[in-house]
């Protein structure tokens, strides 16, 4: 079999229906499939008695030859890839998909991971995404931010309340992305999106410079470091809804984590501001369903007055009570989303205590 990544990424997407492709020296190049990591073999086993070959382990030379054909049909030089070992960028193949690629040197060899993207955003309902999270492109300033571990569909989460302010209002949304992932056609809104390092230098000057481009909504791919979120922090405070995510799982450890990234005689002010700014924070994981599928759980806090207070005097550990003693759908624990997957059938106890934030009393609600 000749060693075409076009081959791999089609097979990728219409065969294995894969959300990642891993070309890494060693190994047959693999596919992440309902977030297991399978061969080109062991997925052919499963469609046919008669397995299609593979080329066997990706020796120096192949990752190589791999990794050149993705920078060419992306039209991008790859000289930053070859001195600093590290690269991100996106491209698409017609009739295909888009890619987002992380290309990256390992002991030496050339390696990628490459995600799947559709063309077309997927409908919200279908990815079992809460109306609440959808209805939060209803705000018209303020701080919004969805969180999670990596490849836990927050970029997605936050791609689809953004295409529903699009069909929605009349507004200026500007993405800064890296790299862009889903393309977003100018709908009743203009829709301007912007690369990191391709379109501007990187998140902080993209955000300055977005300020005085108009803007209703910014969407700030991920809020990296402190003075990103200073950043952006003072653009919600100043009459614009931004949208981004960080890499945490729940609304307490959101809280904690922005405050802490920023030295402690900064701490109390920065609590102060964030208090009054922001107006959201969804949570989601993605946990193994009964049919061999992923499926979304969330937890989603709305922001009220009791919450702010919370926050304003470093009170932030009682948030999770709050959230817990709710039920509405503007308050939802992560274990009641849990709870609920188990109760319509779609995950087996055990998981939802895998996932659980507090298992011990998700354990007593599911009689465990």
């Amino acid at each position: 079999m000749a060693t075409d990544i076009i081959s791999y990424l089609t097979d990728a997407v219409r065969k294995y229906k894969a959300s990642d492709v891993f070309i890494i020296t060693g190994r047959e190049v693999s596919f992440r499939v309902n977030d297991l990591v399978l061969t080109r073999s062991e997925l052919e086993s499963q469609y046919s008695e008669k397995s299609e070959p593979d080329n066997g382990p990706v020796m120096p030379a192949m990752a190589e030859d791999l990794v050149q054909q993705i920078y060419k049909i992306a039209n991008r030089d790859i000289t930053k890839y070859v001195e600093q070992g590290d690269d991100d960028f996106s491209f698409a193949i017609k009739d295909v998909s888009r890619f987002r690629v992380n290309a990256f040197k390992q002991r030496g060899t050339y390696a990628a991971v490459i995600r799947v993207i559709t063309f077309t955003l997927p409908d919200y309902k279908e990815l079992m995404i809460p109306e609440s999270v959808i209805n939060l492109a209803n705000e018209s300033k303020g701080l919004v931010l969805v969180t999670g571990p990596a490849g836990s569909g927050k970029s997605t989460t936050l791609s689809c309340v953004v295409d529903r302010i699009n069909k929605t209002y009349n507004k200026h949304i500007i993405t800064l992305e890296d790299p862009v992932e889903y393309l977003h056609r100018h709908g009743k809104s203009i829709v301007s999106q912007r690369e990191i390092h391709l379109d501007t230098e990187n998140y902080v000057t993209a955000l300055r410079a977005s300020l005085r481009q108009s803007p209703d909504v910014i969407l700030l791919g991920e809020m990296r470091d402190a003075e990103t979120i200073s950043v952006a922090m003072t653009a919600a405070e100043t009459g614009h809804l931004i949208l981004s995510t960080l890499h945490t799982i729940g609304a307490a450890n959101t809280i904690d984590r922005i405050i802490d990234v920023f030295p402690s005689e900064q701490q109390h002010q920065i609590a102060l501001q964030l208090s009054m700014v922001i107006k959201a924070v969804v949570s989601q994981q993605l946990v193994p369903a009964i049919d061999g599928s992923l499926v979304p759980a969330f937890e989603v806090m709305t922001v009220t007055p009791a919450i702010r207070n919370m926050i304003r005097e470093n009170k932030v550990p009682q948030i999770e009570g709050v959230i817990y003693s709710s039920d509405t759908d503007e308050m939802v624990s992560m274990d009641s989303s849990l709870f609920k997957l188990v109760r319509e059938g779609k995950i087996t106890k055990d998981t939802a205590m895998e996932f659980a934030v507090n298992a011990e009393m998700l354990g007593r609600r599911l009689g465990v």
